[in-house]
């Protein structure tokens, strides 16, 4: 096996979005990367990232880290699509988590790739797994588990390890939310044998159906954050409130000095604010 985590596919162009290297791809060029890395055997995992990402990137350089030795970092959210066509990328377009898991979804089913998933709470994984399963048949989903919400053991984390392994996957999905999702994927890079592990986060609970989506012309406006604020504004409120007026006006700044970002090279971030 190849060991891409740091720098598979290094010849995608990269958008830097506030130190944050954001493929410039389309969702049929991300699956093309994802099924050649089950092709080759490559080791490497997908931050699905959109403005809260961004956001937590900007503020953790850890989180940073993580994100660009990702192989992929997906435009998951439209204003990292505008930011993309403004920032000299006119051809990128939304690969958005769930709509990733539906197409690889689709790809298993067709060409036999093996599903793992990983995260969602107490029974959430079992019920996407029913209901993908019963949209596509033929999908093989060789392993689910929910991890506690707790810090693990080691000895738990070895076993779960372990688990994935033995089930061999080709695909580890992972919905444990941002950055709990893609601490976990650097973290366990090393240790898992599937090629692929995509941090999807509320993908699980869209795709088993328990919580209902953003209809298309918000989803297409930018507005999906306003719909599931009115659906969870306790979990979700403060997280938009934070974020969404601190990127628009960070954002207005990298486009001011556009010239100082377009043209970094993918292992340039952008250094923090003091």
């Amino acid at each position: 096996m190849q060991d891409g985590s740091s720098g598979a596919h290094a010849d995608i162009a990269r958008v830097n979005i506030l130190g944050v290297h954001v493929s410039a791809i389309t969702p049929q060029s991300a699956t093309s990367v994802l099924q050649a890395w089950i092709r080759n055997r490559t080791l490497s995992y997908v931050c699905v990232t959109g403005v809260h990402g961004v956001m937590e990137s900007f503020r953790d350089l850890e989180l940073r880290d993580i994100h660009n030795k990702a192989g992929l970092v997906t435009p998951d959210g439209m204003p990292l699509v505008w930011m993309s066509h403004r920032l000299g990328f006119p051809h990128v377009r939304r690969v958005y988590g769930p709509d990733l898991m539906r197409d690889m979804t689709a790809l298993s089913a067709e060409h036999g790739y093996r599903n793992f998933y990983y995260g969602g709470t107490d029974g959430t994984p079992e019920r996407l797994r029913d209901v993908l399963t019963r949209r596509h048949p033929g999908l093989q989903v060789v392993g689910t588990l929910s991890p506690p919400f707790r810090l693990l053991t080691r000895a738990e984390d070895d076993t779960i390890v372990q688990q994935i392994n033995t089930a061999s996957p080709d695909i580890v999905w992972v919905g444990l939310s941002t950055p709990k999702q893609e601490q976990w994927m650097a973290e366990h890079r090393s240790r898992l044998h599937a090629p692929v592990l995509i941090g999807v986060g509320a993908a699980f609970d869209f795709l088993s159906e328990q919580k209902p989506q953003a209809p298309p012309w918000m989803q297409r406006s930018g507005l999906e954050w306003l719909f599931r604020m009115a659906l969870e504004p306790r979990r979700l409120g403060l997280r938009y409130l934070r974020n969404n007026p601190t990127f628009i006006y960070e954002a207005t700044r990298q486009i001011a000095s556009k010239s100082r970002y377009a043209g970094q090279s993918n292992s340039e971030a952008i250094p923090p604010r003091r």
